[in-house]
């Protein structure tokens, strides 16, 4: 049986609505919520990017058994891995024991901001392996020098520390950087069923593996397909080409002429407890066992409500 999880969208919700949504998703039964971490939303109507390690303090003082992960996290640019050490470090340690840390090498949107050249995709893994390294030996609380390829890091030393290091959980979208989240983490998170790529990290690594399932509630399929079309058009954006647009407005133009027809291809949309259930199930097929959903909009509170009582029972 998989577990059943939440996204915190910081894209689309302030610091302290996730930390409500949080709690709320906790007392509806699910067992982890994911929160993304951006700099900027994908489109400016969704009007939101807290600093993640702010809103998972709130997150950690007000739930009690919810587990805590990072949707994911690119330390390869925008924040320098020593300085996430840090904040991974007491992020863990607010959880004691409910934190994972969820990693990828990002987009262009988020880790372009500091003016520093964005790589192509085999670069952006290497720099991503190197960064987890330096994580993990700062998360031994040894004084730690490094002198490598990509980052450098001086006589640094963690003070604060959790008992045990979080799992670090690597992001993949395409064979390579599956295969890669086998070599160097402690599980795999992605956002389509693939098969094949739950594959790939097993002939790999092993670990649990995340799959995260877009939906958008509402009391009717109209209603939920223009609220999926007004604030989350880039469902219908290429993966390839999402990586590579620096700013909202870029989404913006590519979304302008997406259909509610294309939206719902990619979004389950409306009230059929049903599709829902059939569009998590398709996760489980693929090998996932951890499915953590994605509600569109601002109507955090029917979904809820839908959820606790037409979808997690079934789940356990």
């Amino acid at each position: 049986m998989p577990e059943l999880g939440y996204t915190l969208s910081s894209e689309e919700h302030g610091p302290n609505a996730l930390v409500d949504h949080a709690v709320r998703a906790e007392e509806a039964g699910f067992e982890f919520a994911v929160a993304s971490d951006h700099y900027h939303p994908w489109v400016q109507n969704q009007g939101e990017a807290p600093f993640v390690w702010a809103t998972l303090g709130g997150v950690a003082r007000e739930t009690a058994d919810l587990r805590v992960g990072t949707g994911v996290t690119a330390p390869i640019i925008r924040v320098h891995p020593a300085i996430v050490a840090q904040a991974t470090a007491t992020t863990a340690s607010l959880f004691e024991g409910r934190f994972f840390f969820g990693v990828g090498t990002g987009e262009k949107l988020n880790e372009h901001v500091t003016g520093e050249r964005w790589p192509a995709f085999d670069e952006r893994m290497s720099m991503l392996e190197e960064s987890v390294d330096v994580i993990r030996k700062l998360w031994t609380g040894q004084n730690v020098t490094h002198r490598g390829e990509h980052y450098t890091v001086e006589n640094a030393k963690l003070f604060t520390l959790p008992e045990e290091p979080p799992d670090v959980v690597v992001s993949g979208t395409g064979p390579k950087s599956a295969t890669k989240a086998g070599e160097f983490g402690d599980g795999f998170v992605s956002t389509a069923p693939a098969e094949d790529l739950v594959d790939r990290f097993r002939e790999s690594g092993e670990g649990p593996r995340y799959g995260q399932v877009t939906v958008c509630y509402a009391e009717d399929e109209q209603t939920a397909r223009e609220t999926a079309l007004e604030h989350w058009p880039n469902s219908a954006i290429p993966g390839d080409v999402s990586w590579e647009l620096p700013t909202p407005k870029h989404f913006e133009a590519l979304a302008a002429d997406v259909t509610e027809e294309e939206i719902a291809e990619s979004v389950v949309c409306g009230p059929d407890a049903d599709e829902h259930l059939d569009q998590i199930q398709q996760f489980v097929d693929a090998g996932f066992d951890h499915v953590y959903v994605h509600q569109i909009g601002p109507n955090q509170a029917d979904f809820f409500d839908f959820y606790e009582s037409e979808i997690l029972p079934s789940f356990g």
